[in-house]
């Protein structure tokens, strides 16, 4: 089932997330610090899609998940913003502790990095099922364990898979229950947390096609978060890209990978490996910022081949260039500063904007 574009307020948003700020709050000696991990985030995500998260390590996107799971733990607070899904009438992280259980595995479900984080090691794998599965589904644990056979079987896994102990399968197989113990409720909306970064080529692959069979089964809507580019380009319907705990540029995937207009998502395009390219790959100068003391201006512009004064002192706004298309950059926005100064020159002068 393919994905279905949302309008502004459409009934097809499945996720709703409005200027969202979460950021680890911690005092030491009687001074508080801040650690901006999400720092002001909007995005939508429409009923059968696959957004996909993109970003280096410590971009935020492992707290933004954590946030919008509402698997919030202190120093981790969120500041501002709203988390709404359509499934629910509130934000999501002012939800108590029985009203979360009651929406998890049923219409919000986990893939976890790690098959280990869900599943018990000394626990056979038909006890999770039970654990996750069975206080959601309404069903005699007969009637639990045909559905739960008939389940695994569309997964291309065997039953007797649930009489085994985890270390007892492989990683990719141990994956794969993963995957079937967060869809076996047809949960409306899936997070996949880096599902396939401890996995073999050829074993992702096959994990890949997976996730993507039983999302478009089930109908759910999925974020889909990973570093490896080439992952979202097999997978995600469409890509956002994170920058020091902001979103930097947002298409579909299609559309990011043929042109990307930040210049950072245009390196992270541009570090891919391609067949028969034997030229040297140009490294990003510098380090990510430190969220705790992040830059002024537009977080990227320490490492921005385009940055002027103005990225240095503002922050761009995250601004649409075509419907289907946001971008949060002054070199790529049509006018630059209060003048309407265009960014042609710019663009000409590097070469690096398409």
């Amino acid at each position: 089932m393919n994905a279905r574009p949302h309008a502004n307020g459409s009934a097809d948003v499945m996720l709703d997330v409005k200027n969202l700020r979460a950021y680890y709050v911690m005092k030491y000696f009687g001074t508080q610090r801040e650690v901006r991990a999400v720092d002001d985030i909007s995005l939508r995500v429409g009923r059968n899609e696959i957004y996909g998260l993109a970003g280096e390590s410590s971009s935020g996107k492992t707290t933004f998940i954590k946030t919008i799971a509402a698997a919030i733990r202190p120093p981790l607070t969120v500041v501002g913003g709203s988390i709404r899904y359509s499934f629910l009438d509130r934000d999501i992280y002012k939800l108590d502790r029985a009203a979360l259980s009651a929406i998890r595995w049923r219409h919000l479900s986990y893939i976890p990095q790690g098959s280990m984080n869900v599943l018990n090691p000394v626990r056979r794998v038909r006890e999770s099922f039970i654990d996750f599965a069975l206080p959601h589904m309404d069903l005699r644990k007969q009637q639990f364990f045909a559905a739960i056979v008939a389940h695994l079987e569309r997964l291309q896994l065997t039953p007797s898979v649930l009489d085994a102990f985890p270390h007892e399968l492989s990683g990719g197989m141990r994956q794969r229950i993963a995957i079937a113990l967060a869809t076996v409720c047809r949960p409306d909306f899936i997070i996949a947390d880096e599902p396939t970064t401890a996995l073999d080529v050829v074993v992702q692959k096959s994990v890949l096609e997976l996730i993507r069979e039983a999302q478009r089964e089930i109908g759910s809507s999925m974020i889909f978060v990973t570093h490896d580019m080439a992952v979202h380009a097999n997978i995600s319907d469409r890509l956002g890209i994170m920058y020091a705990g902001r979103l930097v540029e947002e298409a579909p995937t299609s559309e990011i990978f043929r042109s990307p207009k930040h210049p950072y998502t245009q390196h992270l395009i541009a570090s891919l490996p391609r067949i028969g390219d034997l030229s040297a790959k140009r490294a990003l100068t510098g380090a990510p910022p430190s969220l705790a003391e992040p830059p002024s201006g537009c977080r990227f512009h320490p490492r921005c081949p385009l940055a002027m004064d103005i990225c240095r002192e503002t922050h761009p706004e995250l601004v649409s260039i075509d419907p289907r298309h946001r971008v949060a950059c002054h070199a790529v926005s049509p006018a630059v500063g209060p003048d309407g100064v265009f960014a042609a020159t710019v663009k000409q002068r590097t070469g690096l904007v398409q």
